[in-house]
């Protein structure tokens, strides 16, 4: 039978706390070693969905929205629709779904996709406008919706590089066919903010697998 603490020896209590201890370092460095290898491996899928452009023959171009200032897109959004317009040329989808809420003024970032897009020759019975979604998950659960309501399936995906490997994932938990397609470096952007960027997309990925978000 196992003595009461007040009965041990007193060599032993020290030899239970060191044990003790030894067992919580253990487990931390297994902590460790797992989120490590869980970082590389986002990371790679990050970098394997930037690398690659997988446009082909769909349904719809969805664009995911981005920063515009009082009805202008900024020049990241402006790449994304500029993309997403070039793809419509090539005859990839027939329709261009534009997503993104208010940022703060009386504009939406979807709406104001829209209106780009039709001043550049877009014609407007080809865009449909998304204008509620605050975040990438919002993005997919809207899009999903009016994918549902026009019969729609097959859909290229327009964003940012390292933003294409998330957005994969969440419409396709949406239950959407998705293709991925990154943009073109914005004007005057700085290379600099991808390890940011990508920093960025592996803990916004982990929040949105832990159910977190």
């Amino acid at each position: 039978m196992e003595r009461p603490p007040e009965e041990l020896e007193p060599r032993e209590r020290p030899r239970r706390r060191g044990r003790g201890l030894r067992i919580a370092l253990l487990a931390l460095a297994v902590a460790a070693l797992a989120l490590a290898g869980w970082c590389r491996w986002v990371y790679g899928q990050i970098e394997r969905y930037a690398s690659q452009d997988q446009a082909a023959r769909a349904e719809a171009i969805a664009v995911l929205g981005a920063a515009e200032y009082d009805g202008k897109p900024s020049p990241i959004l402006r790449s994304r629709l500029d993309h997403a317009r070039a793809l419509y040329n090539r005859g990839i989808a027939p329709l261009i779904i534009t997503t993104g809420g208010g940022g703060g003024d009386e504009f939406s970032e979807g709406a104001v996709g829209r209106d780009y897009l039709m001043g550049a020759g877009v014609p407007e019975n080809a865009i449909i406008a998304e204008t509620k979604s605050r975040n990438t998950e919002e993005s997919a659960q809207r899009v999903a919706v009016i994918a549902r309501a026009n019969g729609l399936h097959r859909m290229v995906v327009v964003s940012d590089p390292t933003h294409l490997f998330r957005i994969h994932e969440t419409f396709a938990a949406q239950g959407l066919d998705v293709l991925t397609s990154p943009r073109p470096p914005a004007a005057n952007e700085d290379p600099s903010q991808d390890a940011d960027r990508i920093a960025h997309e592996i803990f916004a990925y982990t929040l949105w697998r832990l159910h977190l978000h």
